[in-house]
C-alpha cells in the first residue's frame, strides 16, 4: 500500500516542499530501505524509526518498505523528517486514513521511545507552509510556541508518535497553539545592561546615539578600563522594540542556526564572537551552512571587542555583507544567501599596551603604527563614526550626585529619529541613513554654502575617499534628525567630521 505525507526542506534560509513517500509491498524480500538523495542523518533515521514505532505499540510487517523523499534531485538533510516518516509508514499499513494527511504538514525528530523532539528551523518551515495554502502543521510541542507565532495555519504539538496517531485518526482532540506577537512586542523589554550604570564620557555616549539613530558602524579607541565594552553592550537598549517582521526574521535565522530556546525572540541580538573566532564561524560554515555570526546579528549589533586581535582574513569577510547586508556562501551543495543587516560595533585599545598616546605608553611610534595597520583600511573605511573612550577621572568615578541618562531617554530620542527616517524613506527600499546611495544623499541631504566650503576643506586636508564624503553626509543627516532639523548645519556636518578621527591623532582617516 502506498502513502504519501507532507513535510519540508531547508535550504540555508530557503525552504522547500519535500514529499515522504512510503510504499509497504509484498514482492521482494523482507527489507526497509530509503532513497532521495539523502543526508546521513536521515540515512541513519532507519533505525530510530524502526524502534520508535516499536515502543509505540507498532511493528512493521516483515515486508519490502520503501520510503522516498521527493523530489530526488534535491539533496535533504536534518532529523526533522523522522515523524512524517512514521506518520507515513503507519498510513501505508492502513492505521491512518489518507484524508486526515490532506493539506498537513508533519515535521518532528523520533526518540527511540517513540517522544517527538525538538527540531531546527520550524518557524520558516510554518511560515513557507502557510503561504503553499497548507492548513495545518503537526510539530514537536517543545516547537509549538515557536510554530504558533505564525498566523493563518494551524500550529498541532504533539508530544508523541502515539499521540500523533491518535490526532490523526480523531481519537484525542488537541488544541492549535496561537502566539500574539503583537501582545509579546508590547511588554516591556528588559536588558542586563543600561546607560545610567556608566559614568561620564558623555562625548563617547553622544557617538554611540548618534550611531544607534542612523544604525551607523562604530569604534571606540581607548585605554582600558573605560567602559568600551559595556557602551557597547548597552547599544541594544536604545534601539526601538522590534516589529513584528523583523521579530519574525531573527526568530527564523536563530531557529535555523539552532540557538533558539523556546518561543521567539522579542529583543534584538547582540552578537560579541572571541576574537578568535573562524571565518566560516563568523560567516556561516559547514558543507550546507548553517547562519554565522554576522547573520545570527541580524537586525541587532555585532559587537568585536579587541579589534586588531581578530585575525586580518577575518576581517576582511565584514567588507561585503557591510555593503550589501547579506551574506553569499558557495558550498558544492550550492549557493546559499543570509541576510546580515546589523550594526557593526567594535572596540580596540590604540596601540599593544593600550596607553598611548599618554605617557604610560610603551609601544613607540613603530609599534602603534604595526598594531593599528591590522585593521585594514577598506575596513575602516565602512565605519562611519570613530570616537576616543578617555581614562575616568577620580571625581567622576566618586560623584554620587551626578545622575547618569537612562537608556530609556536615550531610546526615545533614537526612535524618533528612526520615525523621521520611517517618513522621509517611506517612498524608497531604505529603512537609515546609513543605507543612503550616492543618489539619495543628493536628494536628502542639500547643503548650504557654508556648509558645502566647510565640507570641501575637510576634504582636502583629510584626504577623505569618495566613501569617507558619502559617511560624514549620512552621519550628519542622522545628526540633524536627532537636532529634528530639516536641513544640516555646519554644527551637525562639524560634528560628523569629527567622528572619522579619533580626536587623539592615531589616525588620519
Amino acid at each position: 500500500m502506498f502513502s504519501s505525507v507532507h513535510s519540508m526542506a531547508l535550504h540555508g534560509i530557503n525552504v522547500r516542499e519535500v514529499s515522504v513517500e512510503a510504499d509497504v509491498s509484498e514482492g521482494g524480500l523482507p527489507v526497509f530501505e530509503m532513497v532521495g538523495f539523502l543526508g546521513s542523518e536521515i540515512k541513519e533515521s532507519r533505525g530510530r524509526i524502526r524502534t520508535s514505532l516499536r515502543n509505540s505499540g507498532f511493528i512493521l510487517p516483515p515486508k519490502r518498505i520503501t520510503v522516498n523523499l521527493s523530489p530526488a534531485d534535491q539533496r535533504k538533510s536534518g532529523s526533522h523528517f523522522d515523524l512524517p516518516v512514521a506518520v507515513s509508514l503507519l498510513s501505508a499499513m492502513g492505521l491512518i486514513p489518507p484524508e486526515a494527511l490532506s493539506e498537513t504538514v508533519i515535521a518532528g525528530e523520533l526518540s527511540l521511545s517513540g517522544k517527538v523532539l525538538k527540531v531546527n528551523g520550524i518557524l520558516p518551515m510554518v511560515l513557507h507552509s502557510r503561504e503553499m495554502g497548507f492548513k495545518r502543521f503537526i510539530l514537536p510541542l517543545e516547537n509549538a510556541e515557536e510554530g504558533g507565532a505564525s498566523p493563518g495555519i494551524e500550529v498541532i504539538g504533539v508530544q508523541s508518535l502515539k499521540e500523533t496517531l491518535e490526532f490523526l485518526t480523531g481519537e484525542k482532540k488537541i488544541e492549535p497553539v496561537c502566539i500574539d506577537i503583537k501582545e509579546l512586542l508590547k511588554g516591556k523589554q528588559k536588558y542586563k545592561d543600561d546607560f545610567s550604570s556608566i559614568r561620564g564620557q558623555s562625548a563617547a555616549k553622544r557617538a554611540v546615539e548618534v550611531s544607534a539613530a542612523g544604525m551607523h558602524n562604530i569604534l571606540l579607541v581607548g585605554p582600558p578600563g573605560g567602559g568600551k565594552s559595556m557602551m557597547a553592550k548597552c547599544i541594544p537598549s536604545i534601539l526601538p522594540a522590534l516589529t513584528e517582521e523583523e521579530c519574525m526574521e531573527i526568530t527564523g535565522i536563530h531557529s535555523i542556526a539552532g540557538i533558539l530556546g523556546n518561543g521567539v525572540v522579542t529583543v534584538r541580538p547582540f552578537i560579541s564572537p572571541h576574537h578568535t573566532v573562524s571565518s566560516q564561524a563568523l560567516s556561516g560554515g559547514g558543507s550546507i551552512p548553517k547562519p554565522g555570526d554576522i547573520s545570527l546579528a541580524h537586525r541587532g549589533v555585532l559587537f568585536l571587542d579587541e579589534l586588531p586581535e581578530f585575525d586580518r582574513n577575518t576581517l576582511e569577510i565584514l567588507r561585503q555583507p557591510l555593503e550589501d547586508r547579506e551574506i553569499h556562501i558557495s558550498r558544492a551543495s550550492g549557493n546559499y544567501t543570509y541576510p546580515a543587516d546589523f550594526l557593526l560595533a567594535a572596540a580596540m585599545n590604540p596601540c599593544k599596551c593600550g596607553y598611548y598616546p599618554g605617557t604610560k605608553c610603551t609601544c613607540g611610534e613603530i609599534g602603534v603604527k604595526k598594531y593599528l595597520s591590522r585593521i585594514s583600511r577598506p575596513l575602516l573605511d565602512r565605519i562611519d563614526i570613530v570616537s576616543y573612550v578617555d581614562e575616568l577621572s577620580f571625581d567622576e568615578l566618586s560623584t554620587a550626585s551626578i545622575k547618569e541618562e537612562s537608556s530609556e531617554e536615550i531610546r526615545s530620542r533614537v526612535t524618533d529619529a528612526f520615525e523621521i527616517q520611517k517618513k522621509r524613506f517611506k517612498d524608497k527600499k531604505l529603512r537609515f541613513n546609513s543605507e543612503m546611495t550616492g543618489d539619495d544623499i543628493k536628494l536628502f541631504c542639500p547643503l548650504g554654502d557654508r556648509e558645502e566650503e566647510l565640507l570641501r576643506e575637510s576634504f582636502r586636508v583629510l584626504s577623505l575617499s569618495a566613501r569617507g564624503y558619502h559617511r560624514i553626509l549620512r552621519c550628519a543627516r542622522t545628526i540633524a534628525d536627532l537636532d529634528h532639523s530639516d536641513n544640516i548645519s555646519c554644527a551637525h556636518l562639524s560634528e560628523a567630521i569629527a567622528y572619522r578621527s579619533t580626536g587623539k591623532g592615531i589616525w588620519d582617516v
